[in-house]
């Protein structure tokens, strides 16, 4: 494949590595020193694009993909938001999107069990559920949306729980849940691996479920994996889609 990359931070880098050693090429990479310069032609030298860029830019860079006709893997975060615009846009348009907050295969099968676990405590109500999410204090979303998507795997499986609120600790005021919200409490720490972990506690015990990432090399071979998945097709997907655990 002929891969555009749509951001070159570490990802960016870490991307391009892990694409190379599949066989691909990178032949276009955009970044914020020539973002302003790319036009939708320019893209089309591309098979596939890989977003990692920033909030910020994700919505003008996915709008460049559907005129350029290219099929976009998005891995940035915090513009979802505008999640149902954007796939109502796709679909129209006949558009190829594949996106999602971690592209991880073990952040992937801990979404997967997350949500079996949901559900297999949801009887048992003196157990209150909670995610924490540590990352870097570099990471500009809060929470994560790796912790997003456990925390709405959570409420699917816990009818009491209706939604999630953020408490970034050290910045302002304590949150304090009410009975239908589930708490994410997210740490921002120097230089940290990024850690997920579900917590349902009691009075008389404390369960707990987590995933470490070592480094981001997980989350690169899984985004140039999802680009080898994506071509070809047509729609708007997420990136649980290519799991076959999860069919």
């Amino acid at each position: 494949m002929n891969i555009v990359l749509l951001g070159y931070g570490k990802m960016g880098q870490l991307i391009e590595k892990f694409a190379i050693k599949r066989g691909h090429q990178v032949v276009l990479v955009v970044d914020k020193d020539n973002r302003d310069k790319i036009t939708a032609e320019d893209i089309k030298v591309g098979d596939v694009a890989i977003d990692f860029s920033e909030p910020a830019a994700a919505i003008d860079n996915i709008t460049l993909c559907f005129e350029a006709g290219l099929p976009i893997v998005v891995g940035t975060t915090g513009w979802y938001e505008h999640l149902e615009e954007i796939k109502a846009v796709c679909l129209e348009t006949e558009q190829s999107l594949l996106y999602g907050s971690n592209f991880s295969i073990g952040v992937n099968v801990f979404f997967y069990i997350n949500r079996m676990l949901a559900k297999a405590m949801a009887p048992y109500k003196q157990y209150e559920a909670q995610v924490e999410e540590i990352h870097h204090i570099h990471k500009l979303d809060s929470p994560s949306g790796t912790a997003i998507t456990i925390a709405e795997g959570i409420i699917d499986g816990i009818a009491e729980k209706t939604k999630w609120v953020n408490e970034l600790i050290g910045e302002g005021e304590g949150v304090v849940p009410k009975a239908d919200e589930l708490l994410i409490e997210s740490h921002r720490i120097e230089e940290v691996p990024g850690t997920h972990t579900v917590l349902y506690s009691s009075e008389v015990d404390q369960i707990e479920f987590k995933h470490t990432a070592h480094n981001r090399a997980g989350f690169a071979l899984g985004a140039v994996a999802a680009a080898e998945w994506l071509v070809g097709k047509k729609g708007f997907y997420q990136v649980t889609e290519m799991f076959d655990f999860n069919k």
